[in-house]
């Protein structure tokens, strides 16, 4: 760390010996038609904003090239006659990368020839041209530039309204109350498991991504109410793609950085007669390859990932491409090893834990002429974990020994098919319809002595089986919408979503709607609802219980389906240039949830923010009820004049009642979350070769409730027991977190190259936030363990 921060500085110190020089880069992409994807023929491409014009226009296949334009920050306007024109701002040119815009443009309400509506690219709106309630897109850029993200998407969600993360040591997201088991991960249109190292089965997060962000291109994320095409999930959705590499040249990039660890990637042409391109690239923890711990814990974690996409360019069948990306991770705690406050492990345990994932897809697009198009996506996923937990007694004495107290070995694999057809009947009317349809190979163990007997009297459960299960299951999603623009200024978007699980032949059908009413051209009031259902997660239904007779039954398998009614009303105002504020608000009814058959406290929507689930819930009855309410504000300065702005604000309540009739809050209520970020950027001489960067942010949240600890009974059995019948009852103090971030970025004049250094101070102000308060068998005692304390994040850069 010594030797980045010294050579970081050297680096602040010359940089006034490179300003006067200049450097350039070439900007390409595709133009097309949003609806039907068909490409646009002489469509206007001009840089704005410079003293002398440069423009183009699109060819037969709607490509453009744009050459020699200055690195920094660019603008640019595409318009085309009959179409509503589009300005790109804040387009970022290094010299070490060429810069693919792919842009869709909307036809107008009316041909009114001559005259050209203009907008900018909003990043509230979605790429998804159905999701237009509580959703927006998020960039590559976005995941870099702000402070204490880790270049890990899912943080980055976290900056926005009504998202909250669980706690530093993991990237689950809580949207708007919800679990985080109600996320939904889907790759170039097709569902996904868990996309994180150390993820566990029936999780949605982890401690490390494996998405490697320099390979995303701009990507959906939605909140509430989202379109037909997507389904069980309750509480949001992660739509991400891949970009396609350079079709004309071979370019690459090295990088490092405390968590993302060391990276190599490499794009290029396949051939370029085909118009066909390579992209790929490889992680490995640089924590590992050190020997460094890194994130609440002393332990060594290891990982490393792989990512790719082969575009192999259209062709009298269609467009055809090949993507991928694949995971393995391990870490071991080791009893003499650990510290006291480790987030993960006790010192009188050993805990072992890997994790494997991946994904393989081939997608297919087939253009037809009447402005409609089919797209397919075949995959084969595979998500795996094994953890192993041994507990010592007498320990540091003679007669000390070890008992194994929890063994799992986890393995889904599926095959997956996402295929929609999208038609555009005109300007006003556009329908897609379509399946997604997956199949999974379960091959689940898990074992535990939580609630096991005792036969030979010695105060030590034997392990019990609390899953086994070796079968297949489907899950069918068929789906119909439509956006219809009724006038000018109302856009509607409905549509109706079915699911199936052949599990347990649970069956729903929700219908969905959004409306969109532009009261002026700067104000835009949407509403939406949609129903929302989703199966509970598999570890708990497929729970395991034995019968006196010695009989093996699954009493939860034929739990139905969760259900949600969810209502938002929202209010855009674009205030001023480059200014915007957004108010949402929104209710949800959560019906149908898993309880306790018999009068209890729990309730499934507690589950999903840690590494694993409830042993022993085996009478679980579809009684239980919840929801979720609250207001959002967003305010926020788009990236101009140098710098950016973004203000955050939540508040809201999260409810649930279980089978003793009792209304609790639940895990994830913390009552109100505030993200305040901003960046500002200087560049050096009028070249724009040298570029320093500051960033800030700043966060604070209301505590979460949680459960009390009942340490007389937890004394006796030498193990946490929990005061259920107060659940929820407490709450920990409030979050606070300040992290900043210094860079620069710096472009070579005589070489196609740029580097980028940057140090991310996270808990600048070392803030001890509660992680959780647990009974500790070496103290006695109820004791406090904290989040990641303060941490300094580094990055380099290099693309040539």
């Amino acid at each position: 760390m010594k030797i980045s921060l010294f050579t970081f500085f050297c680096f602040l110190c010359t940089a006034g010996s490179l300003v006067a020089q200049s450097a350039t880069q070439t900007v390409k992409g595709r133009i097309v038609d949003k609806q039907s994807e068909m490409p646009l023929i002489g469509a206007a491409v001009e840089l704005v904003g410079e003293e002398e014009s440069v423009g183009t226009v699109t060819d037969i296949d709607g490509t453009f090239r744009l050459e020699n334009i200055a690195v920094g920050r660019r603008a640019f306007r595409i318009s085309y006659l009959g179409y509503e024109s589009v300005t790109l701002p804040n387009v970022v040119l290094t010299a070490g990368k060429e810069v693919i815009l792919n842009v869709g443009l909307e036809e107008a309400f009316e041909t009114l020839g001559e005259v050209v509506v203009t907008a900018e690219v909003d990043k509230d709106r979605a790429q998804n041209e159905m999701a237009t309630v509580s959703a927006r897109t998020f960039s590559v850029e976005e995941v870099g530039r702000y402070s204490g993200g880790r270049s890990d998407v899912a943080r980055l969600a976290s900056n926005f309204a009504g998202v909250a993360t669980a706690n530093d040591s993991r990237n689950d997201i809580v949207i708007r109350g919800n679990s985080p088991t109600g996320v939904l991960w889907r790759l170039e249109g097709v569902p996904i498991p868990s996309p994180n190292h150390f993820a566990t089965f029936g999780t949605t997060g982890g401690p490390v991504s494996a998405l490697n962000p320099n390979l995303l291109s701009n990507s959906d994320f939605l909140t509430s109410a989202f379109p037909a095409e997507y389904g069980n999930a309750l509480a949001g959705v992660f739509d991400l793609g891949f970009r396609s590499g350079n079709k004309d040249t071979h370019e690459y990039m090295l990088q490092t950085g405390a968590f993302s660890g060391l990276e190599a990637l490499a794009e290029g042409p396949l051939s370029r007669k085909k118009n066909s391109s390579y992209l790929v690239a490889g992680r490995y923890a640089f924590t590992g390859l050190f020997g460094i711990g890194a994130g609440g814990t002393t332990a060594v974690p290891n990982y490393r990932d792989v990512s790719f996409k082969l575009d192999f360019g259209n062709g009298k069948a269609g467009k055809f491409s090949l993507f991928g990306i694949g995971g393995t991770s391990d870490i071991d705690f080791l009893h003499d090893s650990i510290d006291e406050g480790d987030l993960f492990s006790a010192k009188d345990e050993d805990l072992l834990a890997t994790s494997q994932f991946g994904v393989v897809g081939l997608r297919h697009n087939l253009l037809f002429k009447n402005d409609s198009y089919l797209r397919t996506v075949l995959s084969a996923a595979h998500a795996g974990n094994t953890f192993t937990l041994d507990r010592y007694y007498n320990l540091d004495e003679t007669d000390e020994f070890k008992v194994r107290t929890n063994n799992g070995d986890d393995a889904e694999n599926r095959i997956s098919l996402s295929s929609y057809y999208n038609r555009k009947f005109n300007a006003r009317l556009t329908l897609r319809t379509g399946l997604v349809l997956e199949n999974f190979f379960f091959d689940l163990d898990q074992e535990s002595n939580n609630f096991g007997p005792d036969p030979d009297g010695d105060g030590i459960n034997d392990l019990i089986t609390v899953y086994r299960f070796e079968d297949n299951a489907y899950i069918a999603q068929p789906f119909a919408q439509i956006r219809y623009r009724l006038t000018k200024k109302l856009t509607l978007n409905a549509g109706v979503h079915g699911q199936y699980l052949s599990l347990n032949e649970d069956f729903a059908v929700e219908p969905r709607l959004a409306l969109n009413y532009a009261v002026a051209e700067n104000q835009m009031i949407n509403l939406g609802y949609g129903l929302h259902s989703q199966n509970l997660p598999i570890p708990i239904l497929l729970a395991e219980k034995q019968l006196p007779d010695g009989t093996i039954t699954l009493p939860n398998q034929d739990l139905e389906f969760t259900r949600s009614n969810q209502f938002v009303l929202g209010y855009d105002y674009k205030f001023a240039s480059a200014w915007r504020a957004k108010v949402e608000t929104y209710y949800q009814a959560i019906s149908n949830v898993p309880v306790d058959s018999l009068p209890s406290s729990f309730s499934s929507l507690n589950v999903g923010a840690d590494f694993g689930f409830p042993d022993g819930k085996t009478n679980l009855a579809n009684t239980g009820t919840g929801y979720n309410t609250g207001v959002e504000l967003t305010v926020e300065k788009f990236f101009s004049d140098g710098f950016y702005g973004l203000l955050t604000a939540s508040l809201f309540d999260s409810k649930y009642t279980g089978s003793d009739g009792i209304e609790r809050n639940t895990a994830f209520n913390n009552g109100y979350v505030v993200n305040l970020l901003a960046g500002k950027e200087w560049d050096f001489g009028n070249s724009g070769r040298v570029t320093l960067h500051a960033d800030t942010k700043l966060t604070t949240a209301g505590g979460r409730y949680y459960t009390p600890v009942d340490l007389e009974i937890s004394r006796l059995a030498e193990t946490q027991v929990l005061k259920t019948d107060e659940a929820f009852s407490r709450r920990y103090s409030d979050y606070f977190r300040w992290d900043v971030k210094f860079g620069i970025k710096i472009n070579s004049k005589k070489r196609k190259l740029a580097q980028q250094w940057s140090i991310d101070l996270q808990n600048l102000t070392n803030r001890d936030n509660v992680f959780r308060r647990a009974y500790n068998r070496q103290t006695n005692e109820v004791n406090e363990t904290y989040q990641i304390g303060f941490f300094p994040d580094f990055l380099y850069r290099l693309e040539f």
